[in-house]
């Protein structure tokens, strides 16, 4: 049966497996963390250990009577799993041109090798039942490999297919409660992070939404119907009613080395769009109520554990404070205009969908979470999902104006976040990055963003009575990762339901 053309297609489908695993259902797609595909986890969880037995017979066996039927039996559900994987995700969704290009050639390769296989197995199938072992040098211990791989991957898709099964996601609706239906919000950075669930949440609570996008068609892939999509605000007519302007776009902070152009970039990306929106404002017959303008936590610069309120001043002249005193100086502009507006300093945005917490989730998941030089620095953190609640009350609220700190209430250090956010997966925390090689090697951008941090206090929004209701971190970690709660936890759970009443 084993021939070197057979052995050739057999390295192809472990090399084009193992990279559709890691690049596109681990990094790119993010499987693993989305709750519609827990169906498609399930059948590659179970594809993949069907591989791994395949693999370590056909690497150091050859099968006689019913163990050859059985593997002509597994070869043949390996089919049939394929072609049910095709049709759950084409329902489930869009996969890049990439992926669906490996998944054509990971098919015709399977073809393959199961035409020089399933002569040489029928054949098997008639001798006497029993298993003669043998050794084929190199590819034997590479069939190893590739039932190593391909079983701990396959036991991972079972097991985040569970862990799927537990998150919790909330409704979107809820989230903008209290807009008044058919409002008309015009949005900037609509289809990103925190953009794409602003519109979500308004869209389900009937708010007429005009998203300013660069990508319409990866807008309308991403954003609920209806909504009005524009690529230049020279679409919106001088007698439009604008009920609220939220501004989130701006060039990406942290997804690239701080070089000189790259901060050019980030500081123009924020002045000069924010400076078109007032443009626009004022050329309105009527103006906007309420401009909300994103800014960020790192207004206030290197601060330390110095607990900072938006009454505080700036400690340095560092680069974050930079970018963002872009956007909140020129937001300023609208309030000649009679505007209300609210420049919001936001947090680190957590959700599994994406920011910081979904760049951290693949190391830690497998146990490489690790605090940054000696972990003392400030995260000031709030979810996406209040995040959202609190854009949606600054709307309403017109008592919101200035500075708005967007975070939970209680900041953490780098070292108790990574802790958490360990426990919540179920993982330890054995090491940590020393903060030299990260000031060697990122300058600034490491300096600022990985080593620095902020502890800031949502003073503004606690005093006008917005309630949080993720404040406690190893709290929202846990229901948004759907983690199982701990042994002692559930024990002391178990015992106080089955104690009788007093």
């Amino acid at each position: 049966m084993v021939s070197p053309l057979l052995w050739s297609l057999i390295a192809l489908q472990i090399a084009f497996g193992a990279f559709d695993t890691l690049y596109h259902h681990e990094l790119t797609e993010r499987l693993p963390w989305r709750t519609s595909q827990k169906d498609e986890l399930r059948l590659h969880g179970v594809r993949n250990l069907f591989y791994a037995a395949i693999f370590l017979f056909i690497g150091w066996t050859e099968p006689h009577g019913v163990f050859a039927v059985a593997i002509l039996i597994v070869l043949a559900v390996e089919i049939v799993i394929t072609l049910m994987d095709f049709v759950e995700e084409d329902r489930s969704r869009r996969l890049p041109a990439s992926e669906r290009v490996l998944h054509t050639l990971l098919a015709l390769n399977y073809g393959a090798i199961l035409a020089l296989m399933a002569p040489a197995l029928v054949a098997w199938s008639g001798k006497g039942t029993g298993v003669a072992f043998v050794y084929h040098g190199a590819m034997s211990w590479l069939c190893v490999f590739g039932a190593i791989g391909t079983a701990l991957f396959g036991m991972r898709d079972l097991g985040a297919a569970r862990r799927l099964a537990r998150m919790r996601v909330r409704g979107a609706g809820p989230l903008a409660a209290g807009l008044k239906a058919g409002a008309h919000i015009l949005v900037t950075g609509a289809s990103g992070f925190i953009g794409s669930r602003l519109v979500e949440a308004m869209v389900a609570e009937g708010v007429h939404v005009t998203a300013l996008v660069r990508d319409p068609k990866r807008a309308m892939e991403k954003l609920p119907a209806p909504i009005r999509l524009i690529t230049d605000l020279s679409a919106i007519r001088n007698d439009e009613t604008i009920d609220a302007v939220i501004h989130l776009a701006g060039e990406p902070l942290a997804d690239g080395l701080w070089t000189e152009k790259k901060k050019a970039r980030v500081v123009e990306s924020r002045r000069g769009l924010t400076q078109e929106l007032i443009g626009l404002m004022a050329r309105l017959a009527r103006a906007p109520e309420v401009f909300i303008a994103a800014s960020a936590v790192g207004w206030y610069g290197m601060s330390g554990e110095e607990p900072l309120t938006e009454g505080d001043s700036a400690c340095d002249a560092s680069f974050s404070h930079e970018s963002c005193a872009a956007v909140e100086e020129a937001a300023r502009g609208a309030e000649i205009l009679g505007v209300r507006v609210v420049r919001l300093r936001i947090g680190l945005v957590l959700d599994p969908a994406g920011g910081l917490l979904a760049r951290m989730l693949l190391p830690s998941e497998f146990g490489f979470g690790a605090p940054f030089g000696d972990g003392r620095q400030m995260m000031s953190w709030i979810t996406r999902d209040d995040l959202v609640r609190l854009i949606v009350y600054a709307v309403r609220n017109r008592a919101f104006a200035g500075a708005v700190n967007a975070s939970a209430p209680l900041a953490a250090t780098n070292n108790a976040f990574t802790k958490a956010l360990a426990n919540a997966l179920g993982r330890p925390v054995l090491f940590r990055i020393p903060a030299a090689p990260l000031r060697l090697l990122l300058g600034a951008f490491g300096e600022e963003l990985l080593l620095g941090g902020q502890n800031v206090k949502p003073a503004k929004a606690l005093a006008a009575g917005f309630v949080f209701a993720d404040a406690d971190l190893e709290a929202a970690l846990r229901r948004m990762l759907g983690s199982a709660a701990p042994r002692g936890q559930r024990i002391r759970t178990r015992v106080t339901t089955l104690a009788p009443a007093e």
